[in-house]
C-alpha cells in the first residue's frame, strides 16, 4: 500500500489525513523532490495540485519560500484555498496575491509570506519594479504551464528563476502536439525531468473513473442543405479568382480549414501593387466571411448563422466589400430562408439530439455542454429551458460577465439549482467546476489541449460519459479526426522529449553545460 511517509520530511508539513495516498502521486512527487526542474503531465482531475503542495512543502522544510502561479485570478484563489487546507503552516503565512491589492501593501505582504498563490502578471510586475525579490524562494510552480511560451508573463518569471537556480515545476494536462511548442515549453521552464501519466499506466489505472466516449452523428436538415448549396457556389466563385492569380491553392470550398484561409490573407498582405492587392482583398473578404457563415450554419445552426450576419450589418464602418456581401441577393435569400426556418421551430439537428439525450439517457444527470460560439450557447440554453431542462450559460468577461457572477453560477450548479451548464472555453481550464455525469461537445475541436481539459470535467469521482456531436460531411468530421491524431502525436512527442532529457540531449541541458 502506498504511504505519504515515503516522501519524508515534506509529508510532515502536509495535512495528509485529508487525502488518500495514491501511487502515481507519490511516485511523481518522489521524482520532483529530487530538485530538478520538472514537467508533470497528468489528465485533468487526477490531482496535480497535491504534487505541487508536496513540492512547496519540500521548499518550506528547507527554510525556503514557495510560489504557485496560475493564469487566472479564480484559479489562483482556488490554489490559495487548497494550500490553506493542506499545508500545516499558519494561514497568515499563506498569501493570495493579485493585481487588485495596492502595490505598497502588496510589497509588505510579500515579505511576510512563506507561500504565495498569484497570477504571473502580478509577480512579473513586482519583480520588474524590484518590489519583490526571489532571493529566499525555493520553488515556483507554474500551473497550466503550456502557457509558458512566447512573451507571456510566465516566461519572464521562469527566466528570473533560472538565473537564480530556483526549482521550477510545470503542471499541465497537455503541453500540445507540436514539437516546436513542446521544445519551447521545455526550454522556457528549463525542464530537466518529465513525469507523464495516462489513464492506462499501472500506477494510475486503479484511481481513474471510467469514461465512455460516444460519437453521435447527425445529418444536416433539409432547409440547411438548401441554403448551403446556394452559399457554396458564391464562395467558390471568389476562391476561383484567387486561385487564378496564384493566391490560393484551392479552387473549391471543400471544408478548407480556417487556418489555411487565413494563410491566403497573409499572402495578400505582402502584395505591393495597390490595384492587384485591392482585387485580391475583395475576393478574400468574400471567402473569409461567407466561409465562416457557411460553417456556422452547417455545424452550429440557423440562429448562429443569422447572428453572424446581423453582427456584420451592425458594424458602424463597412468596407465596400462588406457592403457588397450584405447586398448580395443570394445571401439575402439565404438569410430569409434561415429566419423562416427558425420561426417554424427548426434548428440544427444537434440541438434536438442533445435534448433527446437529456430527456432519456441523461435525464436528471449533471451535464456540461461545451460550444464554441456565444450565439450557439444562447440558443442551446433557450431551447433546453423550453423543454423543461434547467440550464444556464457560463461565458467570459467579454460578455460583461463579472467573476462574482461566474462564481455565483458555479455555486448554483454545485448546489443543484440547475442540471446543465452550457459553457465556452472558459469552462475548460482551471476553474473549480464540480465533476459531472457527462460532458457534451456541441462540436469537435482540433486542439488536443482543450479536448483533454473538456473530457476531464466528466467522471472525476464517478463513472462519466462524453458525447461528441458531429454533423456528417462538414468540418466536424475533419476536426474529430485531427483531434484524435493530435492527441496521439502529443504523447509520442512528450515521450521522445522525456527520453532525450534522460540522455542529456535537451537544448536547455546543453546550454547549461556550456555556461
Amino acid at each position: 500500500m502506498p504511504s505519504w511517509e515515503e516522501l519524508g520530511e515534506p509529508a510532515k508539513l502536509v495535512n495528509t489525513s485529508m487525502v488518500e495516498p495514491r501511487a502515481y502521486q507519490i511516485n511523481i512527487s518522489k521524482s520532483v523532490l529530487k530538485g530538478q526542474n520538472s514537467l508533470v503531465i497528468l489528465p485533468t482531475g487526477l490531482g496535480k495540485t497535491l504534487i505541487a503542495v508536496f513540492a512547496i512543502a519540500n521548499a518550506l522544510s528547507r527554510g525556503k519560500k514557495a510560489i504557485i502561479l496560475a493564469p487566472t485570478k479564480p484559479l489562483s484563489e482556488q490554489h490559495y484555498q487548497s494550500l490553506t487546507k493542506l499545508l500545516n503552516v499558519e494561514k497568515e503565512r499563506v498569501l493570495l496575491l493579485t493585481g487588485s491589492i495596492g502595490t505598497k501593501k502588496r510589497a509588505e505582504m510579500e515579505q511576510d509570506a512563506m507561500v504565495i498563490a498569484a497570477t504571473p502578471q502580478t509577480i512579473a510586475n513586482d519583480l520588474k519594479s524590484t518590489r519583490f525579490s526571489l532571493e529566499d524562494v525555493g520553488v515556483i510552480v507554474f500551473d497550466e504551464c503550456h502557457r509558458a511560451v512566447g512573451r507571456y508573463a510566465y516566461t519572464y518569471v521562469a527566466d528570473e528563476c533560472k538565473l537564480r537556480g530556483i526549482q521550477l515545476l510545470g503542471l499541465t494536462a497537455s503541453p500540445g502536439s507540436n514539437r516546436k511548442k513542446i521544445d519551447a515549453l521545455v526550454n522556457s521552464l528549463g525542464i530537466e525531468n518529465i513525469e507523464i501519466r495516462i489513464t492506462t499506466d499501472d500506477d494510475v489505472m486503479s484511481y481513474v473513473m471510467d469514461k465512455t466516449t460516444h460519437v453521435v452523428h447527425v445529418d444536416k436538415e433539409k432547409t440547411m442543405e438548401s441554403i448551403l448549396s446556394q452559399l457554396k457556389p458564391l464562395i467558390d466563385e471568389h476562391l476561383e479568382k484567387l486561385s487564378q492569380h496564384g493566391l490560393s491553392p484551392f479552387r473549391k470550398y471543400e471544408n478548407i480549414g480556417k487556418g489555411k484561409i487565413l494563410q491566403i490573407g497573409y499572402t495578400i498582405d505582402k502584395i505591393q501593387s495597390s490595384n492587384f492587392k485591392f482585387m485580391a482583398m475583395y475576393n478574400y473578404v468574400y471567402v473569409l466571411n461567407l466561409s465562416h457563415a457557411y460553417d456556422l450554419l452547417a455545424t452550429e445552426g440557423f440562429y448562429p448563422f443569422i447572428s453572424y450576419i446581423d453582427s456584420l450589418k451592425a458594424k458602424e464602418k463597412k468596407s465596400r466589400t462588406l457592403q457588397s456581401i450584405l447586398n448580395n441577393k443570394v445571401l439575402i435569400n439565404c438569410v430569409i430562408s434561415a429566419k423562416s426556418a427558425l420561426a417554424d421551430g427548426i434548428e440544427h439537428p444537434k440541438i434536438f439530439k442533445m435534448i433527446d439525450l437529456m430527456t432519456t439517457t441523461l435525464k436528471g444527470k449533471t451535464v456540461i455542454v461545451f460550444a464554441q460560439y456565444r450565439s450557439t450557447i444562447k440558443k442551446i440554453v433557450e431551447l433546453l429551458n423550453e423543454y423543461g431542462i434547467p440550464a444556464m450559460s457560463f461565458v467570459g468577461k467579454k460578455d460583461g460577465i463579472t467573476q462574482d457572477s461566474q462564481k455565483e453560477t458555479i455555486q448554483k450548479f454545485r448546489e443543484g439549482a440547475f442540471n446543465v451548464l452550457v459553457a465556452t472555453s472558459i469552462g475548460e481550464e482551471g476553474l473549480d467546476i464540480p465533476s459531472v455525469d457527462a460532458v457534451i461537445f456541441y462540436e469537435p475541436i482540433p486542439n488536443e489541449i482543450r479536448n483533454i481539459q473538456r473530457r476531464g470535467r466528466a467522471g472525476r469521482i464517478k463513472f462519466g460519459e462524453v458525447y461528441i456531436l458531429v454533423t456528417r460531411f462538414t468540418k466536424d468530421e475533419i476536426y474529430l479526426y485531427i483531434s484524435r491524431q493530435n492527441e496521439r502525436k502529443m504523447y509520442e512527442l512528450v515521450e521522445r522529449t522525456r527520453l532525450d532529457l534522460q540522455r542529456g540531449l535537451s537544448r536547455y541541458t546543453k546550454r547549461q553545460a556550456m555556461l
